[in-house]
């Protein structure tokens, strides 16, 4: 069985594959992703922000989230926290998003 941390790599692996619909930049290298947390029973608690508190895909893209985590195989559970603290910036973009999105 892997362990935690093999699991939050999957479940990075798996947050690559998340697009906001408006943007073509996966949201973990924009920087939307938190945190990761995986508990001992393979529960896993995604904390994520939005690039606006107003996005009108919001729903759709916590959804995503979720059921993209959840299809992980040794993940038991997800639920999505959405906070805007701290309020997300370009900043936490990765040097790639920053790139594909012509910031660099």
């Amino acid at each position: 069985m892997a362990d935690r941390f093999e699991i939050e790599e999957r479940i990075v692996e798996v947050l690559k594959t998340v697009f906001d619909p408006e943007i073509p930049v996966n949201i973990y290298d924009l920087g939307l992703i938190y945190s990761i947390e995986v508990d001992d029973d393979l529960n896993a608690v995604i904390t994520m922000t939005l690039t606006a508190p107003g996005c009108s895909l919001a729903d759709f893209i916590v959804e995503d989230v979720r059921q993209r985590v959840e299809g992980v195989p040794e993940v038991k559970s997800a639920v999505v926290n959405l906070v805007f603290e701290p309020e997300w910036n370009r900043d936490m973009m990765s040097e790639e998003a920053k790139l594909e999105l012509g910031f660099i």
